[in-house]
């Protein structure tokens, strides 16, 4: 082929779209519809979980509109990081949701399902074979780590995707990928270079993001032999130099080289050139294929359970003293805490302080607060969801009622804008695995399912 068109709906699954830039992006008839499902953004929650950080019902809005339309019109979905981390629940999530839509509206298609949930045998395998190295500077992975690792996923290249388009999938759920691998698998089976086909993924990773003015919503990609072209399908948003060549700037180290499973981008030589008023046209990017291929590896342990309390004071000679204030709080909490039974050298406290340095903690530079108020988040992680409540709670209430120099206020020093208070958030995670595997296979860590949806 010597084009590729591809539209991608908007930045993740659930964050919405409007119905007529699908419907404008059709009309240039692409040759594939995705979007990308999740990201390691939120945190590791989800992943542990198993749960997705958009909700079903955005998220069956979105998959609704780009099945009719994909069904309709003979073009391939694609949605790859499916219910937001890609994990095995995550996975099922979204295909139930296929299925359902698939049903009420009388669609059939060829479903493929790849999986990226990996095994922690197999991931220990790789540790004591010498295959998994660490990214930036975490430590080398243990078989330790693995066996305390919640969930863990790969996050796969475009390959999986093209074997699946070439089994004649009409829908790919995938799991965990890189963000645009889906994209990619379309342009490489059209026989065009690697260099555009990840330039041109990493384009449509994030719906409509390279325009202006930023909302979610849909772009349009042309791919040719030696250019990737931009434009957004609503009439409301353009691309321009700047916005496109600022996105390619995305979730990366370096601002120029992409590190991908097969090798790197390069945009350094890119060149950006407006062929409208409202479309890109990019080249000059390279790509440098790896001697060896990678799979990143994303895995989450539980440390225990949390607990929040939010609350606030506008009162300014508390203002003035609230460092010495939270100091001696902490030592309240843990006076008061021992007394039942709960070492403070078992669960962690802390005070975000909006207004002061809640967003930056102690690499906020202003130092001097200027805010007639203060907000306060109470964090408690704890072994147990009963110990975490336990010391939120006594946390909220220090925090309440404790004296300080200079006090006029004879009863609660804060405000508290909920009722109950305090809120269980359940188990906490971290992230505990970020690592690379060498790979000899791009597809082997990724099994696929087809399965004939609507009969």
């Amino acid at each position: 082929m010597n084009e590729v068109r591809l539209l991608a709906v908007t930045a993740i699954l659930g964050y919405g779209f409007p119905e007529e830039s699908l419907r404008a992006g059709l009309a240039r008839k692409p040759h594939m519809i995705g979007v990308d499902g999740g990201s390691v953004d939120p945190g590791p929650y989800f992943l542990g979980a198993g749960k997705a950080f958009c909700s079903n019902l955005a998220m069956r809005r979105d998959l609704r509109l780009m099945l009719n339309a994909g069904v309709e019109a003979g073009i391939p979905v694609a949605v790859s990081t499916a219910g937001g981390a890609g994990g095995s629940p995550h996975v099922a999530n979204i295909v139930d949701m296929v299925r359902q839509i698939a049903q009420e509206d009388g669609l059939h298609f060829k479903l493929a399902i790849i999986h990226s949930e990996q095994a922690q045998a197999d991931v220990i395998e790789w540790v004591e074979a010498g295959r998994v190295n660490a990214l930036g500077s975490r430590p080398p992975l243990t078989t330790d780590t693995v066996e305390r690792a919640t969930r863990i996923v790969g996050a796969m290249g475009p390959e999986p995707y093209m074997d699946a388009l070439d089994a004649g999938a009409d829908v790919i759920i995938s799991g965990r990928s890189t963000d645009p691998a889906p994209w990619v698998a379309m342009v490489r089976r059209a026989g065009l270079p690697e260099a555009q086909a990840w330039y041109a993924g990493k384009m449509l990773e994030c719906g409509a993001e390279p325009a202006l003015p930023k909302k979610e919503d849909c772009l349009f990609v042309t791919v040719g032999a030696d250019y990737v072209e931009c434009e957004p399908t609503s009439q409301e948003r353009r691309c321009t130099p700047l916005s496109v060549a600022n996105f390619s700037l995305h979730e990366n180290a370096s601002p120029v080289h992409h590190f991908e499973p097969g090798g790197m981008l390069d945009t350094t030589e890119c060149v950006f050139e407006a062929v409208s008023d409202r479309a890109v046209r990019i080249t000059g990017m390279k790509w440098l294929p790896a001697s060896q291929y990678t799979v990143k590896l994303e895995g989450v342990e539980q440390t225990g359970f949390r607990a929040l309390a939010i609350c606030g004071t506008r009162d300014p000679v508390l203002i003035d003293t609230i460092e010495p204030y939270l100091e001696r709080s902490r030592e309240i909490v843990a006076e008061k805490t021992a007394a039942f039974g709960v070492s403070p050298e078992s669960y962690g406290l802390s005070f975000r302080v909006y207004g002061r340095n809640g967003v930056m903690g102690a690499r906020e530079p202003v130092t001097e607060i200027t805010s007639h108020e203060l907000g306060f988040v109470i964090e408690v992680v704890a072994s147990t969801q009963d110990e975490a409540n336990a010391v939120v709670a006594i946390a909220r209430t220090t925090l309440l009622h404790s004296d300080f120099p200079g006090r006029l206020c004879k009863e609660g020093n804060m405000a508290i804008p909920f009722s109950p208070s305090d809120i269980e958030l359940g188990p906490h995670y971290r992230f505990s695995v970020y690592h690379i595997v060498d790979t000899d296979s791009p597809t082997a860590m990724f099994p696929i399912e087809y399965e004939q949806v609507g009969g």
